[in-house]
């Protein structure tokens, strides 16, 4: 890369950072986002050749796009077949690859971690901490050093930096699975001490431990008010599901937290930022069908028909697609396999992964991307 394409990523990302690190109850207004938005798509389009021909190839340039929604979308499922990096990465996440077989893993290049950082901190903070600025966090997620090509274990070490008191710690490992003793003994010195704590987890650790829990294993604890859980990962790959509102109400009885005090948080590798459904306490989010999931205001969503990928009716059911400024380093226009339903209000709720053959609009702009990688 040369000197002056560094400065500018440079320059874009260092915008960006300040950007989302004002409060984020101050919305942007379309026109804002817009702005930004052509100017990380036009370096993106300048920066990447396969990415530069994918867009000529659909009559797409930054002199004939006037608008974010005009901006190509790439499906996830090209992370898997191509390098959309366009510049050195500092660190290289991965996807599970479980929804495609273990062999099929997206990679996510990663070209500054402090802007991931300026993207994840401020809805951790607004959407899990509403009403103080640091709490004692008990992860079962397992620790970055550990999991490094994992953008959840990232994000989790960004709160312990950040918005961790003392006497936490991480209870999961990648080699030892949940540690049940310790987890349980931090339990109890938090209601030892009357001190609240944050749980963040994925949903498959939460029930291995209410399993625990069933067996014998593990004890039940009612937390200090204003304990509260991030809650996060789903069950792709994994033995068993629970229905989610079978899960909260377990996760109220062993753990005493109500269920508003329990947050969803909704990402995928192939983005920076993400999307949350409640904010911790608030009494609205106990009706667990009302919420709606919502991303920060450098981020726009659309649903989208799977074949046509012309935007749905609001209510209807179609592709989750987002643009994501926090992706500078890549790309930031990603067309998911996620459904979901807009609400009309730049909330929406998400139904599930498509089963089976990948979406047409999907698999057509994957092909049309991997044409581009030859130049044919």
């Amino acid at each position: 890369m040369t000197g002056e394409a560094s400065d500018r990523f440079d320059a874009l990302a260092s915008e960006l950072t300040t950007a989302f690190r004002a409060p984020v109850d101050e919305g942007w207004a379309d026109q804002r986002f817009d702005a930004l938005a052509l100017r990380v798509f036009e370096y993106q389009f300048e920066r990447s050749p396969v990415y530069r021909r994918f867009c000529l190839a659909r009559d797409r340039s930054p002199d004939r796009v006037s608008s974010w929604t005009e901006v190509p979308l790439v499906p996830t499922s090209a992370f898997k077949a191509l390098s959309l990096s366009n510049g050195p990465a500092e660190v290289v996440f991965q996807t599970s690859g479980t929804s495609r077989g273990a062999g099929a893993r997206g990679r996510h290049g990663i070209r500054s971690l402090e802007l991931y950082r300026a993207a994840s901190i401020p809805g951790l903070r607004r959407h899990l901490l509403p009403d103080t600025g640091r709490l004692r966090i008990l992860s079962l997620v397992p620790e970055a050093s550990e999991a490094r090509d994992s953008s959840l274990s990232r994000m989790v070490s960004f709160a312990f930096e950040s918005l961790s008191t003392d006497g936490g710690g991480t209870f999961m490992s990648i080699e030892g699975g949940l540690d049940l003793d310790g987890f349980g003994r931090a339990l109890h010195a938090a209601v030892e001490q009357e001190r609240p704590v944050w749980v963040m987890a994925t949903a498959f650790a939460l029930v291995h431990w209410l399993d625990a829990v069933a067996q014998g294993s593990a004890e039940a604890y009612a937390l200090p008010a204003g304990s509260r859980i991030l809650e996060t990962g789903g069950f792709k790959g994994r033995s068993r599901e629970v229905p989610r509102h079978t899960l909260y109400e377990q996760l109220t009885e062993v753990f005493g937290i109500p269920v508003e005090w329990i947050v969803n948080e909704y990402g995928m590798t192939e983005l920076l930022s993400q999307f949350y459904d409640a904010v911790a306490g608030d009494p609205a989010a106990r009706v667990l069908e009302s919420r709606r999931h919502r991303g920060p205001p450098w981020m726009r969503t659309r649903v989208l028909d799977p074949t046509t990928l012309e935007p749905v009716a609001v209510g209807e059911a179609g592709l989750l697609a987002h643009f994501d400024l926090a992706n500078l380093g890549s790309v930031s226009a990603v067309l998911t396999e996620d459904q979901g339903v807009a609400d009309g209000q730049g909330g929406f709720r998400v139904i599930g992964r498509t089963l089976g053959a990948e979406p047409r609009g999907c698999s057509l702009a994957l092909d049309e991307l991997l044409a581009s990688r030859t130049g044919r």
